[in-house]
């Protein structure tokens, strides 16, 4: 069960993974041992599941961000894993849900180019054997990043 310290630890996370406990221990009122102990916890017991950078797609060249949505034309085990195991070789799919309603699962992928993403569409996604439609939407603009989860 997390206490409203350990919430504000995690929203004091978010915003910047790169406190110190000196500086979480600041935030949070604690020593800077008792904040690094509950960050470690956090850690330890998979509140805190990793730390990473958050990288500009556009500096990197990626200059087209889009949302696939993948109909399997067969719904069974085998042909679900498949699938699976090809969304997890491809780098430019860069996160994969499984959904309700008519699509079976959304990708969201990054690419260099149109013709990357064409090509990912028509010579990767709808030549797998379970894959019956394809429909994609690309994102002439991101609102709002990626924010931290509410806690």
């Amino acid at each position: 069960m997390l206490d409203s310290t350990d919430t504000r630890l995690l929203a004091a996370l978010q915003k910047d993974a790169h406190l110190t406990a000196q500086q979480l221990g600041e935030i949070l009122n604690l020593s800077p041992s008792q904040a690094g102990r509950r960050r470690q916890r956090l850690e330890a017991e998979g509140y805190i599941e990793g730390y990473s950078a958050r990288l500009d797609p556009v500096r990197l060249g990626l200059r087209v961000q889009g949302f696939v949505q993948v109909q399997l034309a067969t719904h069974g085990p085998e042909q679900s894993s498949s699938f699976a195991r090809l969304v997890r070789t491809r780098a430019e799919i860069i996160s994969a849900w499984t959904m309700t309603g008519d699509a079976d699962y959304l990708l969201r992928v990054f690419c260099d180019d149109l013709p990357a993403l064409n090509s990912l569409i028509h010579n990767v996604l709808l030549p797998h054997p379970a894959v019956a439609r394809v429909h994609s939407q690309i994102v002439m603009d991101q609102l709002k990043r990626d924010a931290p989860l509410p806690t």
